[in-house]
């Protein structure tokens, strides 16, 4: 058999349970339940940032990093991992700015400078990010095949720049003015 309870009664019991406390992470004997450790800290932000990246949750791994900028202060790798989310977010101003911040912290910290050319190529300045790369695959001894490669189209972008710029087509009309003299008239 089935107890039915009018509506304002079963509301009302309902508000009840809502109310009563359940102590969170304690048993009722008012121990922590077993593997959790209350005291421990939770994991570092920049780790979890990390990871968050490697997954392709950028936006999340922003959060994280904004987390480990509260707890580890502003440092080269927290304004780092916050221009790396930022590239990835496509909010390359935002990027550009933290990791010209990260650089101005740490001139040897070698992800900065790498990401802070892959800003400048993306924006189209290649010039500015093969200094950028040069000084990244310097501080590296070459041994990161990514910054090589960055290193080597900017290389390639700033040399095609220079020598295949788009060269102006003149437009000249030739116009006959009398017998036997001719005048070149152009568009400037």
């Amino acid at each position: 058999m089935r107890l039915q309870y009018p509506p304002a009664l079963a509301a009302g019991l309902i508000l009840l349970a809502a109310c009563q406390p359940t102590g969170g992470l304690v048993a009722s004997d008012g121990r922590t339940p077993p593997g959790i450790d209350s005291r421990a800290d939770g994991e570092d932000g920049l780790i979890v940032g990390h990871r968050l990246m490697d997954a392709g949750e950028y936006e999340l791994a922003l959060k994280a990093y904004m987390r480990a900028a509260a707890q580890q202060g502003l440092n080269a790798d927290v304004l780092s991992a916050l221009g790396s989310a930022n590239l990835h977010l496509g909010r390359l101003g935002q990027a550009e700015d933290l990791l010209r911040q990260a650089i101005k912290r740490d001139p040897t910290f070698v992800p900065a400078l790498n990401n802070l050319g892959v800003v400048l190529m993306e924006q189209g300045k290649a010039g500015e990010a093969r200094r950028i790369f040069q000084q990244a695959f310097a501080l590296d001894s070459g041994e990161t095949d990514s910054i090589r490669e960055n290193l080597r189209l900017a290389i390639a972008e700033s040399e095609s720049a220079v020598y295949t710029a788009p060269k102006e087509k003149p437009d000249f009309t030739l116009v006959r003015r009398g017998q036997g003299r001719f005048v070149l008239l152009s568009q400037f």
